[in-house]
């Protein structure tokens, strides 16, 4: 084979890769939108005021008969659905690894989430219960999906590329959270324009994200390729025991074990803080809803470029000691957000932007760290095993954040206990030696990891 032929193939496939990364960038722009305009702005504050409406004099609603205060519904709920992900997320791991088809699997989360977070047009009057199942249903499948998605890393962009490619998802994911909570802020503060009252207005929202999600998801499932794995072919087996194996694989692997640990706690905390903050904001520092949109809006913007901007800070320092000092930023600005006086809205845009530039970068850099610690041809088995850790464990903060308020009827008793989870993460990941972990996983390790 000639030299020029050698180069022309070179290149071929360097054009292929390029195609596929921009496809697979797009599934961020398309499913973001949900966790920033639904999961972040519109529905904790309606879900809530919903309840509060549903409540009995106490302020107590009643699902399935448990007395619940009406303030923690939207917490219990989201935990809930992480814990119906638990369940789900290690067969679709398991599925996608024996059959090589990660696309179909993908196609039906993606529009089972679509479908549902549409659905949350219906949610009005005191349908709590409404609310919470199309929370769960949504929630577990954008979960769901993102196995699938995460687990394409590895195969479409080698080692010196995945800090920069992740980056570049994780960005394309904010700017799209950006532009859709500009087109909210417009239909939602000038409702009355529009011809549509104030709680119509943030149903078309939400609305609006769930059709969002599915017609970008057209992109991804166009340009992304299936590959032909080492499990592929192999009887099925039910999911609980392929995680169970992939356990035991890494116990083969404790230095990935030991960071899967670390980012669980770690991830907890962010998880948490992106779900419960327009909570904080509504109901402990009496914010408007326009007040949360623009600094969701902040945050969104500047995660762009914080995404981007840690992404170039982790090619100088490593991704590790990139992740420790955000970890060391969240921890600050967790615990100024304690201290926020009520009724400030300045100030809670100066919390919005240390959160934002710190956030889209903290979540990128975890991702292509890990991408680096798994076995070549077990992606999705390993994928699934970590958004176990990013999504599927998540469920202790939140569920501690809607106990504390339980308990206390203090929303900042709540926030001020989510610092423990950055704390404790940043201790756990500063002990794992990342280089040789890449080492043991048997892949190339890079100059500065």
């Amino acid at each position: 084979m000639g030299t020029e032929t050698v180069r022309a193939q070179a290149t071929d496939e360097v054009t292929e890769r390029r195609r596929e990364q921009r496809g697979w960038y797009f599934y961020d722009w398309a499913c973001s939108v949900y966790s920033t305009s639904v999961l972040t702005v519109f529905l904790g504050p309606y879900l809530t005021a919903v309840a509060k409406h549903a409540a009995d004099a106490d302020g107590f609603v009643h699902p399935l008969g448990i007395p619940v205060r009406a303030g923690s519904f939207f917490a219990y709920a989201v935990s809930a659905s992480v814990i119906l992900s638990i369940f789900v997320m290690p067969m679709a791991g398991a599925a996608a690894d024996r059959t090589g088809r990660k696309k179909p699997l993908l196609a039906l989360c993606a529009y089972l989430g679509a479908a549902a977070t549409t659905g949350m047009f219906f949610l009005d009057g005191d349908r709590y219960l409404l609310g919470g199942v199309l929370l769960i249903v949504a929630n577990a499948s954008v979960a769901v999906s993102m196995v699938l998605y995460n687990s394409y890393l590895p195969q479409i962009a080698p080692p010196e590329e995945r800090d920069t490619v992740s980056s570049r998802g994780w960005a394309f994911g904010y700017a799209a959270g950006s532009l859709m909570l500009v087109v909210n802020l417009v239909l939602y503060s000038a409702h009355d324009s529009f011809g549509v009252s104030e709680s119509t207005a943030v149903r078309i929202c939400l609305a609006s994200a769930g059709i969002w999600w599915g017609a970008f998801t057209l992109v991804p499932l166009k340009r992304l390729r299936d590959r032909p794995t080492a499990a592929a072919g192999q009887a099925p087996g039910h999911g609980w025991r392929q995680l169970a194996a992939t356990v035991r694989d890494m116990r083969g692997k404790p230095l990935t074990l030991a960071f899967l640990l670390a980012y669980l706690v770690y991830n907890d905390g962010i998880q948490t803080v992106i779900s419960q903050a327009s909570v904080y904001g509504s109901e402990e520092l009496g914010l408007s809803q326009s007040t949360l949109i623009v600094a969701v809006l902040l945050v969104q913007v500047l995660a762009v470029g914080g995404a981007l901007g840690m992404g170039r800070l982790a090619r100088t320092y490593g991704a590790k000691r990139t992740i420790l000092g955000s970890l060391v930023a969240w921890t600050v600005t967790l615990g100024a957000g304690y201290f926020l006086p009520a009724g400030a809205p300045v100030w809670f845009f100066v919390l919005a932007a240390g959160i934002g530039l710190v956030l889209g970068g903290s979540q990128a850099l975890s991702r292509s760290l890990f991408s680096h610690l798994v076995p070549s041809g077990k992606e999705a088995e390993y994928f699934s095993a970590y958004e176990m850790s990013d999504r599927g464990m998540s469920w202790l903060g939140p569920l501690l954040f809607g106990l504390t308020y339980q308990l206390t009827g203090s929303y900042r008793d709540a926030i001020i206990s989510l610092v423990a989870f950055f704390v404790i993460g940043f201790v756990l990941l500063a002990r794992v030696p990342v280089r040789q972990a890449v080492h043991d996983a048997g892949n190339p390790v890079p100059d500065r990891i």
